[in-house]
């Protein structure tokens, strides 16, 4: 039976609410009359049902992380948390190691990383627990702020850069000597330039005199920060800054404490890369790395969290079991399909292909709704007409990477466009009995783009995503979804159609109602080989 094709709509969550909802203000006839003529179900994509904690919003990483392994997995973001509360952190040899040898060599120690209690890619709490450790050092310690304004409201800054005022304030070795939205220091899409700017803070000291006080020589963050919400400047995209003076030198060490690799991979590398060639960078002596968590196998540097072994996640089955696979998404949401979706792992199984559509080149999305989203299901098309894969799994980046922009109507443009896609498909595969087309999403988002008092929200929600399943050939056995589930049944699912052993590991069960495959596989064959 197949192919099975996997179509995740990035932030494309539940909501019978109107107001600020961009998927019920749009026009979905196609997902309507899915929704109104075919199985389907709801499924929570946020808080512990994703290995999070209670009431954290889910996102890209972990949703498409938790699909691929039909497993709820204890994300980085718990991890790191249980890591502090039992006190393993405050031991841990990596940052104790780059802090003494920082030290002994008389060198600066720098700390890089997203400053608010957003949760999808570091958390305050992570680097307060940080700066407990390097406190208790007396060399000069620089803090690098990324300001956030997507994953929190848009003009947070300030409140998250006085508590860090307050944490160190007692120690006169302790300083803020930059700050960048994330948009510059975040970027993944290699728009280099974007990056470079938040390079040349971290490497240099070009100080504007200007904006000094006069009797401490440095420039007051706070009121900066201000200067740029006067200029409606929220925090997403403040220019990057030097605040005080603190470059990174030979010698130096850097400690990166996003949790979340894929978005400070690019930063990473200028620094880290010998042949790096986004853009011109220093080659400096002796630089000393930490991450927290593992943002490129192939650069060798000391990691605070070293990945978990996790094994048997859908795509590796399908693989093991002579299969072909398709991954299809555009750049900004590739890395979801392959990496994550994968549990980690950079190469593809046997047998799985890889389509990268690029994402188009706009300062904010919300000047292209439509993205690549057309490219992506003309290669869907084209894909089903091989008749070579039993499984395709692709993203549409739309309705989350409008959503973050707080662009309500550009959102409802985005969701226009989008279900004219999926009606593309739903036609494709009438002729097909054997197809079976499944609809769902990772997380909410263009769900809820208002928040309580009307302003835009451009960060996730914590609502439930549709499961759809379509099937023209459809037996008792796929005639009904079960009332509700989570993220972790859809790779079940999956295998239940292809017929396909569900392994032992997988905690997620089938949707299908009177599934047949209640028992699962022990002995899966030992080509597979483990996940790191």
């Amino acid at each position: 039976m197949g192919p099975v094709i996997l179509t995740i709509l990035d932030g494309w969550g539940y909501s019978e609410k109107i107001k600020g909802n961009a998927i019920k203000l749009a026009k979905t006839p196609a997902m309507d009359f899915l929704w109104k003529n075919f199985p389907h179900t709801l499924l929570s994509a946020s808080g512990e049902d994703v290995g999070l904690p209670k009431k954290q919003m889910g996102n890209s990483e972990v949703g498409h992380t938790t699909i691929g392994a039909g497993r709820i997995i204890n994300q980085d973001l718990v991890r790191i948390e249980k890591s502090i509360q039992n006190h393993d952190f405050f031991t841990n040899n990596n940052i104790h190691n780059i802090c003494k040898k920082t030290q002994e060599e008389g060198s600066k120690l720098h700390i890089i990383g997203l400053c608010s209690d957003g949760g999808v890619h570091s958390h305050i709490n992570h680097l307060n627990a940080l700066i407990d450790i390097v406190k208790k050092y007396n060399h000069t310690i620089c803090l690098h702020v990324i300001t956030d304004g997507r994953d929190t409201e848009p003009k947070l800054a300030k409140k998250f850069i006085e508590e860090i005022n307050q944490k160190i304030k007692k120690y006169s070795n302790i300083k803020i000597c930059s700050i960048s939205g994330r948009y510059y220091s975040m970027d993944r899409d290699c728009r280099w330039s974007r990056t470079e700017k938040a390079y040349k803070i971290l490497t240099e000291d070009i100080i504007n005199k200007d904006k000094t006080d006069k009797n401490t020589n440095i420039i007051n963050c706070i009121n900066i920060i201000q200067e740029y919400y006067e200029k409606d400047i929220s925090d997403e995209f403040i220019p990057p800054t030097k605040i005080n003076i603190g470059k990174i030198s030979d010698n130096d060490g850097v400690i990166f404490f996003n949790f979340r690799p894929d978005r400070i991979r690019q930063l990473l590398h200028s620094l880290a890369k010998k042949n790096f060639k986004g853009f011109e960078t220093k080659n400096f002596k002796n630089l000393k790395l930490l991450t927290f968590t593992n943002y490129d196998s192939s650069i060798k540097i000391p990691v605070v969290f070293p990945s978990q072994k996790n094994n048997y996640f859908l795509g590796q089955i399908v693989s093991n079991n002579g299969l072909k696979q398709l991954r299809l998404a555009e750049t900004e949401k590739y890395a979801h399909v392959t990496y994550f979706f994968n549990g980690g792992i950079e190469e593809p199984f046997p047998g799985e292909d890889r389509e990268l559509i690029p994402s188009p080149k706009v300062a904010t999305y919300d000047l292209s709704p439509e993205m690549s989203a057309k490219q992506i299901t003309e290669r869907i098309l084209n894909a089903i007409d091989t008749n070579i894969y039993q499984l395709i799994v692709v993203n549409y980046a739309n309705p989350d990477m409008i959503g973050h922009t707080g662009n309500l109507n550009a959102t409802i443009e985005a969701i226009n466009i989008v279900d004219e896609c999926i009606q593309q498909v739903f036609t494709k595969i009438q002729g097909l009995p054997e197809a079976t087309f499944i609809i769902t999403a990772d997380h909410g988002n263009a769900d809820y783009m208002l928040d309580k008092n009307n302003n835009p929200c451009k960060s996730h929600s914590t609502n439930l995503v549709p499961f759809m399943m379509i099937n023209n050939k459809i037996t008792s056995k796929l005639n009904n979804l079960k009332p509700s589930g989570c993220l972790a049944d859809i790779a079940p699912t999956i295998l239940d159609i292809l017929n396909l052993p569900i392994p032992y590991e997988m905690n997620g069960q089938s949707l299908i109602v009177n599934s047949t495959k209640i028992t699962k596989t022990k002995n899966i064959p030992s080509q597979i080989n483990s996940i790191a």
